[in-house]
Order: structure tokens, then sequence, then C-alpha cells
């Protein structure tokens, strides 16, 4: 008899969350996610989940819980008993986090050592192996010191997130060396998607550009337009995360797409989808830099391609397009809204949100 594979998810409601969820649900998986109790839900990119009517609604279960908690994450682990276990739950916003650089260390670095303590302690009470998979981060490389970044490249953080997601790492790689746990991480370069929060810069282009298209908001307000990242599809990302999990023994992997553009040429080509030239409508606002800068990111994945057979499978300009079109149909339902006389708070050039991360 076979038995369903089990994985359980922090942060299932992000935008990596969500399309993992939607992946392991496909490949037969029973899932369990962990969300922090709020006063409202926010569990907007999973709906699809439930409505979908060939998901049997058993598939996808939701737990309270915090990764600054210990107590709520051993006992949802008891609870649901994972064969795999997938940490991409954090204060995820770089910018953000020169703002909270103490909620930022406490849920990104500490968290990630509180759930691999705890996969450790129920490993050990009941005898199975837990596969661990650690999300981390090309701004682990910071002030990059070569180019392109792969598995061995020195890392330099440069925001109180870096720093966090580089004890996470250390911390995994320490749990898998000390207690021989299938402990995995994979050091992810930009993803993007439609899905993709609204104060991340692919994303804020993306609904200016919708927005502006259709006399929703006159400007977009952006700080550094010469920062250069290698930007990838959200959906390619999560399938490596699994890839990874399933190898034989745990290991460190760059995922990437070997392409880097600036923030200038994703301008570009966002607005040029919608018929628009960017510079007309983006203008620099010092606010939105961090006080210490990434100008430049560019991963190589060959690691991955070797090993597990991952590459990508979406370009940036499919990946533009996708986002553009998405939030076009946003901008339309917003804007009949409007013209039925539903109020909406002014967005003339999103200053209301001075965080960004490119």
């Amino acid at each position: 008899m076979t038995t369903t594979r089990r994985a359980l998810i922090t942060g299932i409601t992000g935008q990596d969350g969500s399309y993992l969820a939607e992946f392991l649900i496909a490949k037969g998986y029973e899932v369990h996610g962990i969300i922090r109790r709020s006063s409202s839900f926010n569990t907007g990119r999973i709906e699809g989940i439930y409505q979908d009517p060939h998901v049997q609604h058993n598939r996808l279960r939701l737990h309270y819980g915090d990764l600054c908690d210990s107590s709520s994450l051993t006992e949802v682990l008891r609870r649901c008993r994972p064969h795999e276990v997938y940490n991409l739950g954090a204060q995820s916003h770089v910018r953000v986090s020169f703002d909270m650089p103490i909620y930022t260390a406490d849920t990104v670095a500490q968290g990630a050592m509180r759930m691999l303590d705890a996969c450790r302690e129920l490993q050990q009470e009941s005898g199975m192996q837990i596969r661990f998979y650690q999300a981390s981060s090309s701004e682990q490389y910071g002030k990059v010191l070569e180019t392109p970044q792969k598995e061995s490249t020195p890392f330099y953080p440069r925001s109180p997130y870096a720093c966090a997601k580089v004890f996470a790492h250390y911390a995994t790689v320490n749990y898998r060396e000390s207690y021989g746990m299938h402990a995995s991480c994979g050091i992810l370069f930009n993803h993007e998607s439609p899905r993709r929060g609204e104060t991340f810069v692919t994303r804020k282009i993306t609904r200016a550009v919708g927005r502006i298209k259709l006399g929703l908001q006159d400007k977009l307000f952006l700080g550094n337009l010469d920062a250069m990242r290698d930007w990838g599809y959200a959906g390619d990302y999560v399938k490596a995360m699994w890839m990874m999990l399933q190898q034989d023994k745990p290991d460190d992997y760059v995922i990437a797409t070997g392409q880097t553009h600036s923030v200038r040429h994703f301008c570009e080509l966002a607005f040029a989808h919608a018929g628009m030239d960017y510079k007309d409508f983006v203008s620099f606002d010092p606010r939105y830099l961090r006080p210490s800068e990434v100008d430049l990111l560019l991963g190589d994945y060959a690691k991955a391609k070797a090993k597990l057979g991952w590459a990508p499978t979406v370009t940036l300009d499919e990946l533009a397009k996708m986002m553009v079109d998405h939030d076009m149909e946003l901008a339309s339902r917003e804007k009949t809204l409007r013209d039925a006389g539903h109020k909406f708070p002014a967005r003339t050039g999103q200053h209301e949100h001075p965080q960004l991360r490119v």
C-alpha cells in the first residue's frame, strides 16, 4: 500500500507557498500549511485550490502557528507528521528589514532554527526522516565577490534580511552535518509572478502599468533603476525546491536564469507591452533607495541543471507580459468599480509605500 506523501509549508499564503502547494497537490501530496492568526484572512493566493473541483478539499489543511513560537511549530509537526518541510515563511521585504531588523532576524534567522530543531526532535521521537528545505536567497551575496554567483561564492550580505538569511542558511548546513538531517538550501535568485506582493518592484511596476493605462494613476516613483537582477518565474522555481528534496543526498543549489537585467529594462518591457514609453511615466525618488544597495546579481544554475535536471522555462519578456496582462485585468475591474461610484484610496504614485525590493 502506497503512503500518501505529506508536506508542510511555512509561508503557504505567499507567492512561492501558493505555487508550491498547487504543485505538490498535483503530485498527489497531502499539503499542510502554517498561517499566522490575524483578524482578517490572508489566503487569497490559495483560494483557487479550494475552488478547483478536481482537488479533494482534504488535500490542503491549514494550521495556526508562527515561526516566532517554537511550541506552535512543534505542535503542528506532531499533528501532521510531514515527510517534507518547506520553510518559506519570513519577513521577506529587503527594504522593510532596515526598518524592522529585530523582527526580521527573529522570523528569518531564529524562525529557521526553531523549525529545524522541531524537525530534529520529531525525527528522534518518531524515527521517521523529515526532508527539510530552507529558502535561501541571492541577497546573501550582496556586494558580490564574483560574477556569476554560484554555490561556492562567498556571502556578503547588505541588509538585515540578507544577514538573517545567511544565518538560516548556515544553520541548515549545520543541522545537516551535525544530525544527519536531509536538509537542503535553495539559493533562489529573484523570481516573480502575478502573485508577487505589490510593494516588490516588478509587481509595483506592472500594477502601475495597468492603472496608468486606464487613467487610474499618473506616475510611478522608483529608486535605483540601474540595479541589475536575475529574474525568473516563481512557478519554475518551486519545482526546483521539490526536486532538491527528491535527491538521495541533501545539498545546496543556486536557482537562477543565468541572465541579468536592470530595473529600467523591466520597466521598458512592461510599459511597452501596454503600448507606452516608461520614460513618460517613471520618476526617480530617493526615498525608495536602500541604506546599502545591492547593484548586481547574476546566478549560475549549472549545478542544478546537472544534478537535478532543472532549467528555467519562462523568459523575462514572457514574465513581464504575463504580469502586465494580469494587472491590466485588475485595473480594468478597479475602473469599473470606480466608475460605479466605489471609493478607493488615492494612488497617484504609490508614495504611500516608500519600501521597495529590487
